[in-house]
């Protein structure tokens, strides 16, 4: 499958199952661009000093919306990237719940701290910065977009978006719907425009600050212009997540849970498993079920309610993950299931288990964005911590145990990440705080920490 050439000036989706062309949109020029940043800056001003109860309604507004149209975004999501109808569902309903969430909670979050010293009145305020420009990617296309507006918006900030040049349908629906849902004209601003423009945007004196999920060149990127123009940013980059696989683990439990893990999204996520570390006492027995439990999972169509796993996103990425399965092959890695790109249209590629994987290749110290297991033995408890933390990601990290105790000890104090779970898949939640360290990125979405990211900590003492 090739994609169809691109229209001149216009940002172009394709159907990743097929290889048809869905939508094109213009790509807007720098005067359009001007005008919308200019607009986002007025409402904003507004919206600056809009009570937070008006604010939360508006949210809880636009979590109706998105419960009552989740078929149609998920369909819409299907088209542009591929995603099952089922997961786009359950990320449209995600939406929704952080939506809520900060319409019930944002009012505490940012309430004002008080502070002990020696004067009449002295407390801790939390303002709004301005425009927020946020860079976002194609795999979870609406999620991403609401889990960094939603706390901005609620802060006082307005959103400025340049979303994945792949899912301009997806942009634009967010885009309505918090228009629909009550936001003031232009507070949330759709900017269609390639990626050359970001730096340019990052410099504009109206923009205050910048988030991005992405990859880590892009963050590097990102983080370079920012620092050129003095701007805060959240970073939320790549991963590569390890499960710890204890001797005293429940096998079928963990196996289940890390095949869903690994297969959430075709695999195309930064929070996703993607190495599994296995103590040898029962590194055999756990390949053996996870074989069993990727092999299993229905492949196909994603608007077909039944499909599991969809295509990746484009031809390019797969061929890109194809490359690193064969590389890591070539070093030492054993298929144990999967492994071989499929004939026939579409992005698609199966569900993938890679064993006996050596340090170094691909497999182990890569991230791989798409449906690959890679499943390194260790020698016991504390050589899988080794390998574990063995590596320049450090997003989430899991351990399957039945000594919570224990699991929770090296949850806390020896695994190197941002998010550490015991006996359950890393994932995001509007109540908790989300990032990573090293190369995974900095400064945190969700829960107080994430709304705290994008505000003003200001000092107010009266003597």
């Amino acid at each position: 499958m090739s994609a169809p050439p691109k229209a001149a000036g216009a940002l172009q989706s394709v159907n990743p199952a097929t290889g048809e062309a869905v939508r094109s949109v213009p790509v807007a020029g720098p005067d359009a661009v001007e005008r919308r940043i200019v607009r986002a800056h007025a409402a904003q001003g507004a919206w600056a000093g809009t009570p937070m109860a008006e604010r939360a309604a508006v949210m809880r507004r636009a979590a109706e919306l998105l419960k009552a149209e989740a078929d149609a975004h998920a369909r819409l999501m299907a088209a542009e990237m591929g995603k099952p109808v089922t997961q786009g569902r359950g990320e449209a309903a995600k939406c929704a719940w952080c939506c809520e969430h900060y319409a019930e909670h944002a009012a505490a979050y940012l309430a004002p701290q008080p502070a002990r010293v020696e004067a009449t009145s002295c407390y801790v305020a939390f303002a709004p910065l301005g425009l927020v420009l946020a860079v976002m990617p194609w795999n979870f296309p609406f999620w991403q977009v609401f889990r960094a507006a939603v706390p901005a918006l609620m802060a006082g900030n307005g959103v400025l978006l340049k979303h994945a040049a792949n899912v301009p349908g997806c942009a634009e629906a967010v885009e309505d719907l918090l228009r629909r849902a009550g936001l003031p004209d232009g507070l949330f601003a759709n900017l269609p425009v390639g990626s050359e423009r970001v730096a340019g945007l990052i410099a504009h004196p109206k923009v205050a600050a910048v988030t991005l999920t992405g990859s880590g060149p892009a963050g590097r990127a990102v983080a370079a212009a920012a620092g050129a123009a003095l701007k805060k940013t959240v970073l939320e980059l790549g991963g590569s997540d390890a499960y710890l696989i204890l001797a005293d683990a429940d096998l079928d439990r963990a196996a289940e849970a890390c095949a869903a893990a690994r297969l959430v999204n075709a695999g195309q996520s930064c929070i996703a498993a993607k190495r599994f570390v296995a103590v040898a006492a029962v590194h055999d027995g756990f390949v053996q079920r996870l074989a069993g439990a990727m092999a299993a999972a229905r492949v196909g169509d994603p608007l077909d309610a039944a499909t599991e796993v969809g295509p990746l996103a484009r031809t390019d990425l797969r061929d890109a993950l194809h490359a690193q399965v064969t590389a890591s092959v070539a070093a030492g890695a054993r298929v144990v299931v999967g492994g071989e790109v499929p004939d026939g249209p579409g992005a698609f590629y199966p569900p993938t288990v890679l064993a006996d994987v050596p340090p170094g290749c691909p497999a182990a110290a890569e991230e791989l964005f798409g449906p690959v297991a890679a499943v390194l033995k260790a020698r016991d408890e504390a050589d899988a911590v080794r390998i574990a933390n063995d590596s320049p990601f450090g997003l989430g990290a899991g351990v399957f145990t039945a000594d919570l105790a224990n699991g929770e000890r090296i949850a806390r104090e020896a695994l190197s990440a941002g998010s550490c779970f015991v006996n359950a898949a890393v994932h995001s939640d509007p109540r908790l705080p989300f990032g990573g360290i090293r190369e995974s990125g900095y400064g945190r979405e969700l829960g107080a920490f994430g709304i705290r990211e994008f505000v003003n900590v200001k000092t107010v003492l009266v003597a």
